[in-house]
Protein backbone atom coordinates (compact mmCIF):
# COMPACT_ATOMS: atom_id res chain seq x y z
CA UNK A 1 0.00 0.00 0.00
CA UNK A 2 1.23 3.47 -1.05
CA UNK A 3 0.29 5.79 1.73
CA UNK A 4 -1.31 9.38 0.93
CA UNK A 5 1.23 12.52 0.06
CA UNK A 6 1.08 13.87 3.49
CA UNK A 7 1.74 10.48 5.23
CA UNK A 8 5.03 10.00 2.27
CA UNK A 9 6.49 13.08 3.72
CA UNK A 10 6.45 12.23 6.86
CA UNK A 11 9.54 9.84 5.99
CA UNK A 12 11.34 12.59 3.83
CA UNK A 13 14.04 14.09 5.79
CA UNK A 14 14.59 14.11 9.34
CA UNK A 15 11.88 14.05 12.24
CA UNK A 16 7.99 13.11 11.29
CA UNK A 17 7.52 16.21 12.94
CA UNK A 18 9.12 18.23 10.06
CA UNK A 19 5.72 18.50 8.23
CA UNK A 20 2.94 18.24 10.89
CA UNK A 21 2.69 22.45 11.14
CA UNK A 22 1.63 23.00 7.33
CA UNK A 23 -1.94 23.55 8.49
CA UNK A 24 -0.98 26.02 10.45
CA UNK A 25 1.93 28.00 8.61
CA UNK A 26 1.41 31.06 6.01
CA UNK A 27 0.74 28.93 2.79
CA UNK A 28 1.67 26.18 4.43
CA UNK A 29 -0.65 23.85 2.25
CA UNK A 30 0.64 25.48 -1.30
CA UNK A 31 4.48 24.91 -0.22
CA UNK A 32 3.87 21.22 0.31
CA UNK A 33 1.95 20.66 -2.53
CA UNK A 34 4.42 22.76 -4.78
CA UNK A 35 7.67 20.27 -3.20
CA UNK A 36 5.51 16.98 -3.89
CA UNK A 37 3.98 17.84 -7.39
CA UNK A 38 6.41 20.02 -8.65
CA UNK A 39 9.85 19.37 -6.82
CA UNK A 40 9.13 15.65 -5.97
CA UNK A 41 7.37 14.79 -9.03
CA UNK A 42 4.83 12.97 -7.08
CA UNK A 43 1.46 12.83 -8.70
CA UNK A 44 -1.72 13.17 -6.80
CA UNK A 45 -3.65 10.43 -7.22
CA UNK A 46 -5.07 10.01 -4.07
CA UNK A 47 -8.79 9.54 -3.71
CA UNK A 48 -10.55 8.07 -0.71
CA UNK A 49 -11.91 5.64 -3.08
CA UNK A 50 -8.55 3.87 -4.37
CA UNK A 51 -6.92 4.42 -0.93
CA UNK A 52 -10.24 2.01 0.15
CA UNK A 53 -9.79 -0.76 -2.20
CA UNK A 54 -6.06 -1.04 -1.60
CA UNK A 55 -6.56 -1.22 2.13
CA UNK A 56 -8.97 -3.93 1.59
CA UNK A 57 -6.93 -5.69 -0.27
CA UNK A 58 -4.08 -5.62 2.11
CA UNK A 59 -6.42 -6.88 4.58
CA UNK A 60 -6.85 -9.55 2.53
CA UNK A 61 -3.57 -10.32 2.19
CA UNK A 62 -3.03 -10.51 5.79
CA UNK A 63 -5.76 -12.24 7.38
CA UNK A 64 -6.24 -14.93 4.74
CA UNK A 65 -8.70 -17.04 5.83
CA UNK A 66 -8.66 -16.26 9.29
CA UNK A 67 -10.85 -14.66 12.26
CA UNK A 68 -10.67 -11.27 13.17
CA UNK A 69 -11.72 -9.08 16.44
CA UNK A 70 -12.07 -5.53 16.08
CA UNK A 71 -11.49 -3.00 19.33
CA UNK A 72 -14.63 -1.08 18.30
CA UNK A 73 -14.38 2.25 20.91
CA UNK A 74 -17.54 3.85 19.15
CA UNK A 75 -14.58 6.51 17.77
CA UNK A 76 -14.02 7.23 13.86
CA UNK A 77 -10.91 5.40 14.17
CA UNK A 78 -12.18 1.90 15.16
CA UNK A 79 -15.37 2.51 12.90
CA UNK A 80 -13.90 3.17 9.81
CA UNK A 81 -11.49 -0.17 10.57
CA UNK A 82 -13.98 -2.05 11.09
CA UNK A 83 -15.97 -1.14 8.37
CA UNK A 84 -12.78 -1.49 5.83
CA UNK A 85 -12.31 -5.07 7.61
CA UNK A 86 -15.96 -6.28 7.37
CA UNK A 87 -15.57 -5.25 3.36
CA UNK A 88 -11.92 -8.14 3.26
CA UNK A 89 -13.52 -10.56 5.35
CA UNK A 90 -16.95 -10.74 5.80
CA UNK A 91 -18.40 -12.35 8.84
CA UNK A 92 -15.04 -13.74 9.61
CA UNK A 93 -15.27 -10.03 11.67
CA UNK A 94 -16.46 -10.03 14.85
CA UNK A 95 -16.61 -6.02 16.69
CA UNK A 96 -15.94 -6.18 19.78
CA UNK A 97 -16.80 -3.46 22.27
CA UNK A 98 -15.54 -3.38 25.71
CA UNK A 99 -17.20 -0.74 28.40
CA UNK A 100 -14.43 0.15 30.50
CA UNK A 101 -16.45 2.52 32.65
CA UNK A 102 -14.86 5.66 31.28
CA UNK A 103 -17.42 6.23 28.39
CA UNK A 104 -19.07 9.67 27.93
CA UNK A 105 -22.82 9.63 28.95
CA UNK A 106 -25.17 7.42 26.50
CA UNK A 107 -21.73 6.20 24.51
CA UNK A 108 -22.84 2.36 24.94
CA UNK A 109 -26.07 2.60 23.79
CA UNK A 110 -25.14 5.10 20.86
CA UNK A 111 -22.26 2.08 19.41
CA UNK A 112 -24.70 -0.67 20.08
CA UNK A 113 -27.45 1.04 18.37
CA UNK A 114 -25.11 3.47 15.06
CA UNK A 115 -22.58 1.58 14.15
CA UNK A 116 -24.55 -2.19 13.70
CA UNK A 117 -27.41 -0.30 12.08
CA UNK A 118 -24.45 1.01 9.66
CA UNK A 119 -22.91 -1.79 9.04
CA UNK A 120 -24.68 -4.59 10.02
CA UNK A 121 -21.57 -6.68 11.81
CA UNK A 122 -21.70 -9.02 14.75
CA UNK A 123 -21.30 -7.05 18.08
CA UNK A 124 -20.00 -7.95 21.09
CA UNK A 125 -20.23 -6.03 23.98
CA UNK A 126 -17.82 -6.61 27.07
CA UNK A 127 -18.46 -4.72 30.43
CA UNK A 128 -15.33 -4.76 32.69
CA UNK A 129 -15.97 -1.14 34.47
CA UNK A 130 -15.18 -2.96 37.85
CA UNK A 131 -11.74 -4.33 36.58
CA UNK A 132 -10.50 -1.09 35.21
CA UNK A 133 -12.06 1.11 38.04
CA UNK A 134 -10.20 -1.56 40.15
CA UNK A 135 -7.15 -1.48 38.18
CA UNK A 136 -7.39 2.53 38.04
CA UNK A 137 -7.22 2.92 41.86
CA UNK A 138 -4.78 4.50 43.81
CA UNK A 139 -3.30 5.47 40.03
CA UNK A 140 -2.68 9.43 39.35
CA UNK A 141 0.14 9.77 36.62
CA UNK A 142 -1.24 9.59 33.00
CA UNK A 143 1.38 7.63 31.66
CA UNK A 144 0.72 4.61 34.20
CA UNK A 145 -3.14 4.93 33.31
CA UNK A 146 -2.75 4.51 29.53
CA UNK A 147 -0.87 1.29 30.10
CA UNK A 148 -2.90 0.09 32.84
CA UNK A 149 -5.73 0.98 30.34
CA UNK A 150 -4.08 -0.67 27.21
CA UNK A 151 -2.94 -3.80 29.02
CA UNK A 152 -7.00 -3.90 30.33
CA UNK A 153 -8.08 -3.50 26.79
CA UNK A 154 -6.31 -6.76 25.74
CA UNK A 155 -7.31 -9.04 28.55
CA UNK A 156 -10.84 -8.37 27.86
CA UNK A 157 -10.25 -9.13 24.16
CA UNK A 158 -9.03 -11.95 25.11
CA UNK A 159 -11.33 -12.96 27.27
CA UNK A 160 -14.23 -12.56 24.84
CA UNK A 161 -12.35 -15.01 22.52
CA UNK A 162 -14.46 -17.73 23.58
CA UNK A 163 -18.00 -15.93 23.04
CA UNK A 164 -16.34 -14.76 19.35
CA UNK A 165 -16.20 -18.48 18.86
CA UNK A 166 -18.96 -20.31 20.38
CA UNK A 167 -18.96 -23.77 19.84
CA UNK A 168 -16.07 -23.69 17.70
CA UNK A 169 -14.18 -22.98 21.10
CA UNK A 170 -14.28 -26.08 21.78
CA UNK A 171 -13.44 -27.68 18.42
CA UNK A 172 -9.71 -25.76 18.69
CA UNK A 173 -10.78 -22.59 16.26
CA UNK A 174 -8.58 -19.43 16.98
CA UNK A 175 -9.72 -16.11 16.35
CA UNK A 176 -5.42 -15.07 15.44
CA UNK A 177 -6.64 -11.38 14.67
CA UNK A 178 -6.88 -8.29 16.34
CA UNK A 179 -7.91 -4.88 14.34
CA UNK A 180 -7.38 -1.50 15.70
CA UNK A 181 -8.01 2.05 14.50
CA UNK A 182 -4.11 3.33 14.82
CA UNK A 183 -3.62 5.97 12.91
CA UNK A 184 -0.53 7.77 11.89
CA UNK A 185 -0.14 10.51 14.68
CA UNK A 186 -0.89 7.62 17.80
CA UNK A 187 2.40 5.85 16.23
CA UNK A 188 4.00 9.68 16.11
CA UNK A 189 3.02 10.71 19.77
CA UNK A 190 4.26 7.32 21.05
CA UNK A 191 7.53 7.41 19.53
CA UNK A 192 7.23 4.93 16.73
CA UNK A 193 8.16 7.50 14.17
CA UNK A 194 11.45 8.12 13.27
CA UNK A 195 13.28 11.19 14.90
CA UNK A 196 10.02 11.39 17.46
CA UNK A 197 10.07 12.16 20.94
CA UNK A 198 7.45 10.05 23.40
CA UNK A 199 4.76 11.87 23.75
CA UNK A 200 2.02 9.89 24.92
CA UNK A 201 1.41 6.27 25.22
CA UNK A 202 -1.40 5.95 22.99
CA UNK A 203 -2.94 2.88 24.65
CA UNK A 204 -3.01 0.81 21.46
CA UNK A 205 0.52 1.64 20.27
CA UNK A 206 2.67 1.90 23.34
CA UNK A 207 0.44 0.38 25.89
CA UNK A 208 0.10 -2.56 24.49
CA UNK A 209 1.40 -5.70 26.85
CA UNK A 210 4.37 -7.60 25.46
CA UNK A 211 2.78 -10.97 25.59
CA UNK A 212 -0.04 -9.88 23.23
CA UNK A 213 -1.69 -12.92 22.13
CA UNK A 214 -2.97 -11.71 18.50
CA UNK A 215 -1.36 -10.63 15.24
CA UNK A 216 -2.41 -7.20 14.99
CA UNK A 217 -4.18 -5.67 11.50
CA UNK A 218 -4.16 -1.88 11.87
CA UNK A 219 -5.72 -0.31 8.13
CA UNK A 220 -5.32 3.17 9.06
CA UNK A 221 -1.67 3.01 10.16
CA UNK A 222 -0.11 5.98 8.12
CA UNK A 223 -3.07 7.26 7.79
CA UNK A 224 -4.26 10.96 9.42
CA UNK A 225 -7.75 12.05 10.61
CA UNK A 226 -9.14 13.79 7.98
CA UNK A 227 -8.11 10.85 5.28
CA UNK A 228 -9.60 8.25 7.89
CA UNK A 229 -13.10 10.53 7.67
CA UNK A 230 -12.65 10.34 4.00
CA UNK A 231 -12.24 6.58 3.34
CA UNK A 232 -14.77 6.47 5.92
CA UNK A 233 -17.60 8.17 3.69
CA UNK A 234 -16.28 6.78 0.72
CA UNK A 235 -17.16 3.06 2.41
CA UNK A 236 -21.23 4.97 3.44
CA UNK A 237 -20.64 4.87 7.07
CA UNK A 238 -22.88 8.11 8.18
CA UNK A 239 -21.78 11.25 8.92
CA UNK A 240 -22.80 10.44 12.88
CA UNK A 241 -20.05 8.48 13.14
CA UNK A 242 -17.86 9.41 10.55
CA UNK A 243 -17.74 12.96 11.68
CA UNK A 244 -17.75 12.42 15.58
CA UNK A 245 -15.37 14.85 17.69
CA UNK A 246 -12.37 12.13 18.55
CA UNK A 247 -12.57 10.93 21.92
CA UNK A 248 -9.77 8.96 23.49
CA UNK A 249 -9.72 5.32 23.66
CA UNK A 250 -8.83 5.54 27.50
CA UNK A 251 -12.22 7.40 27.86
CA UNK A 252 -12.38 9.89 30.77
CA UNK A 253 -9.73 8.58 32.46
CA UNK A 254 -7.14 10.63 31.22
CA UNK A 255 -9.44 13.37 31.61
CA UNK A 256 -9.58 13.16 35.40
CA UNK A 257 -6.53 15.06 36.46
CA UNK A 258 -5.78 12.68 39.72
CA UNK A 259 -7.31 9.57 40.73
CA UNK A 260 -9.91 8.00 38.70
CA UNK A 261 -12.88 7.12 40.83
CA UNK A 262 -16.43 6.57 40.62
CA UNK A 263 -17.30 9.96 41.70
CA UNK A 264 -15.39 11.59 39.79
CA UNK A 265 -16.32 10.13 36.68
CA UNK A 266 -20.30 10.66 37.28
CA UNK A 267 -18.81 14.57 37.98
CA UNK A 268 -17.41 14.70 34.70
CA UNK A 269 -19.88 12.56 32.65
CA UNK A 270 -21.98 15.03 33.66
CA UNK A 271 -20.24 17.91 32.56
CA UNK A 272 -19.09 16.78 29.47
CA UNK A 273 -22.68 16.05 28.86
CA UNK A 274 -23.58 19.35 29.26
CA UNK A 275 -20.66 20.88 26.90
CA UNK A 276 -21.78 18.76 24.39
CA UNK A 277 -25.71 19.81 24.50
CA UNK A 278 -24.04 23.59 24.54
CA UNK A 279 -22.25 23.00 21.21
CA UNK A 280 -24.84 21.15 19.48
CA UNK A 281 -27.67 23.92 20.38
CA UNK A 282 -25.42 26.44 19.09
CA UNK A 283 -24.61 25.11 15.96
CA UNK A 284 -20.93 24.37 16.63
CA UNK A 285 -20.63 20.69 16.01
CA UNK A 286 -19.38 21.38 12.54
CA UNK A 287 -16.40 24.47 13.74
CA UNK A 288 -14.86 22.52 16.33
CA UNK A 289 -12.77 19.79 16.03
CA UNK A 290 -12.59 18.76 19.57
CA UNK A 291 -14.01 19.88 22.95
CA UNK A 292 -12.24 18.09 25.81
CA UNK A 293 -13.75 18.49 28.81
CA UNK A 294 -11.44 18.06 31.74
CA UNK A 295 -11.58 17.51 35.38
CA UNK A 296 -8.98 18.79 37.85
CA UNK A 297 -9.75 16.20 40.49
CA UNK A 298 -6.84 17.23 43.14
CA UNK A 299 -7.98 21.05 42.86
CA UNK A 300 -10.60 22.75 44.73
CA UNK A 301 -11.30 26.37 44.14
CA UNK A 302 -14.05 29.11 45.10
CA UNK A 303 -17.03 30.09 43.08
CA UNK A 304 -20.21 31.81 43.57
CA UNK A 305 -23.65 29.72 42.80
CA UNK A 306 -26.58 32.33 43.44
CA UNK A 307 -25.54 34.30 46.41
CA UNK A 308 -23.53 31.15 47.90
CA UNK A 309 -20.19 30.23 48.31
CA UNK A 310 -19.15 27.18 46.65
CA UNK A 311 -15.81 25.31 47.18
CA UNK A 312 -15.55 22.51 44.20
CA UNK A 313 -13.48 21.12 41.35
CA UNK A 314 -12.55 23.21 38.58
CA UNK A 315 -13.45 21.95 35.23
CA UNK A 316 -11.76 23.05 32.00
CA UNK A 317 -13.05 22.45 28.36
CA UNK A 318 -10.64 23.15 25.29
CA UNK A 319 -12.39 23.62 22.47
CA UNK A 320 -9.86 23.45 19.51
CA UNK A 321 -10.11 23.32 15.82
CA UNK A 322 -7.86 20.56 13.52
CA UNK A 323 -7.68 18.19 10.90
CA UNK A 324 -5.24 15.71 10.89
CA UNK A 325 -5.00 15.31 14.80
CA UNK A 326 -1.14 16.19 14.35
CA UNK A 327 -1.48 19.86 15.46
CA UNK A 328 -4.73 21.80 16.47
CA UNK A 329 -5.36 25.88 17.21
CA UNK A 330 -7.60 27.16 20.28
CA UNK A 331 -11.22 27.80 18.73
CA UNK A 332 -13.01 30.97 19.90
CA UNK A 333 -17.03 30.54 21.70
CA UNK A 334 -19.75 32.40 21.46
CA UNK A 335 -20.00 34.98 24.49
CA UNK A 336 -23.53 33.72 24.95
CA UNK A 337 -25.71 30.84 26.12
CA UNK A 338 -27.24 29.52 22.94
CA UNK A 339 -31.37 29.85 22.55
CA UNK A 340 -32.53 30.10 26.03
CA UNK A 341 -29.95 27.59 27.39
CA UNK A 342 -30.65 26.35 31.12
CA UNK A 343 -27.08 25.98 31.49
CA UNK A 344 -24.87 28.78 32.94
CA UNK A 345 -22.41 29.81 30.22
CA UNK A 346 -18.59 29.56 30.91
CA UNK A 347 -16.02 32.19 30.50
CA UNK A 348 -15.75 32.45 26.61
CA UNK A 349 -11.83 32.08 26.33
CA UNK A 350 -9.87 29.68 24.65
CA UNK A 351 -10.10 27.84 27.49
CA UNK A 352 -12.97 28.06 29.54
CA UNK A 353 -13.25 27.14 33.47
CA UNK A 354 -16.44 26.51 35.28
CA UNK A 355 -16.74 25.25 38.67
CA UNK A 356 -18.46 22.14 39.68
CA UNK A 357 -19.63 21.52 43.61
CA UNK A 358 -19.59 18.16 45.34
Amino acid sequence: MHPSPRSRTAHVGSPASSTTEVLHSPHGQQVLSRFLHEIAGIPGEWTAANIADALIEQVREQVGDGRAICGLSGGVDSAVAAALVQRAIGDRLTCVFVDHGLMREGERQQVERDFVAATGARLVTVDASETFLSELSGVTDPETKRKIIGREFIRSFEGAVSEVLGEGASKGEKVEFLVQGTLYPDVVESGGGSGTANIKSHHNVGGLPEDLQFELVEPLRLLFKDEVRAVGRQLGLPEEIVGRQPFPGPGLGIRIIGEVTRERLEILRHADSIAREELTSAGLDGQIWQCPVVLLADVRSVGVQGDGRTYGHPIVLRPVSSEDAMTADWTRLPTRPSNGSPHASPTRWPTSTAWCST
